[in-house]
């Protein structure tokens, strides 16, 4: 059951472990701070988008940072209250390395009465070495 109160990330992607689309893809918690989270989605031969070249296709990784990002907006709201996206852009900078887990971090930088600004980056090892960009909005509802 996820508890009332303040949003533990680390506590809701195990609960959820087999109970969301996230789940099916291999996504899991990484680490969190006061406005951001990481996940991390391991490499698997069933997400690879081009068979000659074996990278991960991009639904898997849009997947896992609009999972951060929302996690990051329910750190920052304080609890896990219900929001919807209202833009999500992920700009690629650079296919997924064959084989590497990619690490996707969520920030969520401003919070008004009602919008949640986000941003963050994808990465396979070297945060220095993006291979996606992301920024958006989330409709929030008052708590």
């Amino acid at each position: 059951m996820i508890p009332a109160g303040p949003f533990d990330p680390e506590h809701f992607f195990k609960f959820i472990d087999t109970q969301h689309h996230g789940a099916a893809l291999g996504i899991g918690y990484r680490a969190h701070g006061a406005d951001w989270v990481e996940l991390a989605l391991p490499y698997s031969p069933d997400q690879i988008g081009d068979v000659a070249s074996g990278v991960i296709a991009s639904g898997p990784i849009v997947s896992l940072l609009d999972q951060a990002t929302s996690a990051a907006v329910w750190l920052k709201r304080g609890g896990f209250l219900p929001h919807a996206t209202l833009d999500l852009r992920i700009d690629y900078l650079r296919a997924a390395t064959p084989g590497r887990t990619v690490i996707g971090r969520g920030e969520c930088y401003r919070l008004t009465h009602s919008i949640a600004f986000v941003r963050g980056t994808a990465h396979d090892g070297d945060p220095a070495e993006p291979l996606a960009h992301v920024a958006g909005t989330f409709m929030v509802t008052p708590a």
